[in-house]
């Protein structure tokens, strides 16, 4: 099985935050799954530490040593994930939820997230 860990999902579980729900924790740290971050992740996060709208133990140039540390893949965006989000229903605004949620669609991941939101989209596998 492969997912996609929503940003909030890959901050808190590299912070050890115990926001992160049971389920979504034995996924992740189980070594038989592939786990993917997004780029459009990276780039929030340092969009979001940039306004100061987010703080992080470690520094934006450590985060990558620590996703790959953790056994996690890059996913890059690439065109076909755009070409998705052009098809997706218009329920969530947040632009980087829903370039998250075309990625998974594209890629066949299941979604990690505790965005109640995303159970609106019928054809999203997510899990929390």
């Amino acid at each position: 099985m492969s997912f996609l860990l929503d940003t909030h999902v890959i901050l808190w579980f590299l912070e050890g935050n115990h926001n992160l729900s049971l389920k979504a924790r034995i996924s992740i740290e189980n070594l038989n799954y592939t786990k993917f971050i997004s780029m459009a992740s990276i780039w929030e996060i340092a969009i979001k530490l940039n306004l100061t709208k987010l703080r992080m133990e470690i520094g934006l140039d450590q985060l990558k040593a620590e996703i790959l540390q953790n056994g996690f893949e890059l996913l890059p965006l690439r065109f076909e994930h755009f070409l998705e989000l052009s098809k997706l229903e218009d329920i969530h605004k947040d632009p980087f939820d829903r370039i998250l949620i075309s990625q998974a669609l594209c890629e066949n991941l299941r979604l990690i997230s505790g965005d109640k939101n995303f159970s609106q989209y019928k054809s999203l596998d997510f899990l929390w």
